[in-house]
């Protein structure tokens, strides 16, 4: 299908790849040309002060003062990314994965990573970008591979250990780079939105040619003639200067979609179909094919990060500083440089002259010291005037514009906004002026993180898996950024933290918590060692703590002693209870066998005694029942105790109704009844 589509005669085979490369990097250029290098140079004009004869804005200016409105703007917002996002130090984090148990692997790539980006020293470049971004709109970094050499000082022992030799230890390593590029060096596919959507992108710039010859060395570039490149002004950081012409080379770095015809044709192997393959392709001097290979990257992915300062719908060029407060920036120029040419008409004096009343050849001038000839009274001939004094209404418009430069671009310096933050408010309009402040920076910290920030840091760490897979384990991690809070934002959270502080007492959980975040929040040089300090304060003392646990067990073990005992009082009055029970249960029994035991003594056999048993165990039962009767009464007693004067009333009645019996006292307690009578002969005897 490719075949068909792109046929020999569609792409005009005798068309080279350098030529179909350079003409999409032509076509790009005109259009950037076109629509933006004029205000981005006038941007950049700007930022850096410099006048030009286009910022006139009246055909009668005679000063060339530029304000420093803008320039503060700009290192204001920029000095407040940085802050949030290198102040803390630790400016990137890891996620492991949740079933990973072990997260050693993870700490060292954090830290790995962390000590190579400060060798390569990416923070400088990064800031780099930021300014970029704030002045052109867009912040572009381009990912470099670099082979270097590793030097570390050694000893060797030599001569069997006799003598220790001291020297280097040299190593070999790819390390990554961030290079940021400026606007003009940089172009795109005019319809995309982001580096990722566009056919491709190109990094145009002059080299040193020596650059160049070192990479035909070491096999990175084909051998051939290079030369040298022809002057272009346009491609130079600062058109001002004189640029130097010898030893450079133009160099046409392109990264995307590149036919698959051509790559084949320059003996590129392509492994697949498809009618355009991601690739490389490196062209000197506009003709000259210095490298052509399929995307080497094992993610496939393009080694350029961009992220405009402020997002424009539909467009790749973002909307930066300079482009918020241009307008604000050229009305107050205008109004300094009106005030400055009135200054030279108010301040220095003129003199109006009678030029017939002159010596031949005079030279009226004003200087001290100078002496005018006149033909006649110097008071009629010489007459010093000027034209009125500057309006005092110009010193307040020109604080008004500063104002709005600084409305339009969110900077706050120690000037602070008039009116709002320098006192001439209150605390809620205070509070107001800020959080408006800090939710714009918060929004372009947030799109440098995303867009710029993680991409490069996840690109820089698959690029050091692929090409040095010693030093950095393999495997899929999520990189999150650590960016926190600006300079403003952080004084801002410290001032609600103690005023929050404030309202709590010292013994309140929070309260420690509280001074931790607000040391956390301030920029202090001992920062760390303070938190350390409160951490280990917030422990326990290891002795306390025994010392602690020792009271805490000796006052469980007295607890348990004394439930131990109370347990025993208990299990003895339970003891006691059932031996009570079991002897109430056999006291009637020991009864009945005592009533037994009284009835069959001193009885014989014979028809006289069974009567006497008989009649004794008639009595037995009476007097049982007797006994039984007094028992209940006595509980009865018992119960009815402190029933009151009713109830001893009741039982008086029933005293006095009961009649009495005559009591006998048997051989093994009491008996009820009539006593026996004697017996008749010896043998009942």
């Amino acid at each position: 299908m490719a075949e068909d589509i792109l046929s020999p005669e569609t792409l005009m085979i005798e068309e080279s790849l350098e030529e179909w490369v350079m003409t999409k990097c032509e076509n790009w250029r005109d259009h950037y040309e076109s629509n933006y290098e004029e205000r981005f140079e006038e941007y950049y004009r700007l930022w850096r002060g410099q006048w030009d004869p286009a910022n006139t804005q009246r055909a009668s200016e005679r000063s060339r003062i530029v304000s420093p409105a803008l320039q503060q703007a700009v290192e204001s917002n920029v000095a407040e990314l940085e802050e949030a996002t290198f102040g803390r130090g630790k400016w990137f984090d890891i996620s492991d994965d949740v079933n990973d148990k072990d997260s050693q692997d993870v700490m060292y790539l954090r830290q790995k990573l962390a000590e190579d980006f400060e060798k390569t020293k990416v923070r400088k470049a990064v800031a780099e970008c930021l300014i970029n971004s704030a002045v052109f709109g867009t912040g572009i970094g381009e990912i470099v591979l670099e082979e270097i050499k590793e030097m570390a000082p050694a000893t060797e022992p030599i001569m069997g250990g006799e003598l220790t030799a001291v020297g280097v230890n040299i190593t070999d390593r790819v390390v990554v780079k961030l290079k940021p590029v400026l606007p003009q060096n940089f172009l795109i596919d005019p319809v995309a939105t982001s580096v990722e959507d566009a056919m491709g992108v190109a990094i145009d710039e002059f080299v040193s040619s020596h650059s160049v010859e070192l990479l035909q060395e070491q096999g990175v570039y084909n051998n051939v003639y290079v030369g040298t490149a022809a002057p272009d002004t346009d491609l130079e950081p600062d058109q001002d200067l004189t640029m130097y012409g010898d030893e450079k080379v133009r160099l046409t770095k392109y990264y995307g979609l590149v036919p698959s015809e051509l790559l084949k044709s320059e003996g590129v192997d392509v492994e697949t179909d498809s009618m355009y393959v991601e690739a490389v392709v490196v062209v000197a001097n506009g003709g000259v094919l210095l490298k052509a290979e399929v995307n080497p990257y094992m993610m496939g992915d393009r080694p350029v990060v961009a992220f405009p300062w402020d997002v424009v719908p539909g467009r790749f060029w973002g909307r930066g500083v300079c482009e918020k407060g241009y307008n604000s920036q050229k009305a107050l120029d205008t109004e300094l440089r009106a005030r400055i040419d009135a200054l030279s008409l108010t301040v220095h004096p003129m003199l109006a002259i009678d030029a017939t009343r002159l010596p031949r050849g005079a030279k009226p001038e004003v200087r001290p010291g100078k002496m005018i000839l006149t033909n006649g009274d110097p008071r009629e001939v010489l007459h010093p005037f000027n034209f009125g004094q500057v309006g005092q209404i110009t010193f307040a418009q020109a604080q008004a514009l500063q104002g709005m430069v600084q409305q339009a671009t969110g900077a706050v310096d120690s000037a602070g906004i008039a009116g709002q933050i320098n006192g001439e408010a209150t605390a809620a309009g205070i509070s107001m002026s800020l959080g408006a402040i800090i939710k714009r920076q918060k929004r372009t910290l947030i799109n440098f993180q995303q867009s710029f920030l993680l991409p490069f840091v996840t690109k820089a760490a698959h690029r050091y898996m692929q090409f040095d897979p010693e030093s950095y384990p393999v495997s899929d991690y999520k990189f999150n950024a650590t960016s926190t809070l600006g300079i403003i934002a952080r004084e801002y959270e410290v001032t609600q933290l103690v005023q929050l502080l404030q309202t709590m007492k010292q013994d309140s959980p929070i309260y420690p918590v509280l001074i931790q975040s607000i040391i956390d929040n301030m920029n202090l040089s001992n920062r760390e060692e303070l938190i350390a300090s409160m951490e280990q304060a917030s422990q326990p003392d290891p002795q306390q703590q025994q010392m602690a646990q020792m009271a805490q067990q000796a006052q469980m073990e007295f607890q348990q002693s004394q439930t131990a005992a109370l347990m025993a009082q208990a299990a003895e009055s339970q003891a006691r209870a059932g031996k009570y029970a079991v002897e109430t249960q056999l006291e009637p029994q020991e009864v009945e066998i005592k009533k037994i035991e009284a009835i069959t003594r001193n009885l014989q056999a014979g028809d006289q005694d069974d009567k006497e048993f008989e009649r004794r165990l008639r009595v037995a039962e009476i007097a049982l029942k007797e006994t039984e009767l007094k028992d209940k009464k006595t509980v009865f007693e018992m119960k009815q105790k402190n029933a009151g004067q009713e109830a001893e009333l009741l039982w008086s009645l029933m005293d006095d109704g009961e009649p009495e019996q005559p009591q006998a006292r048997g051989p093994q307690g009491p008996r009820v009844g009539p006593a026996p009578a004697p017996p008749t002969n010896p043998r009942e005897a």
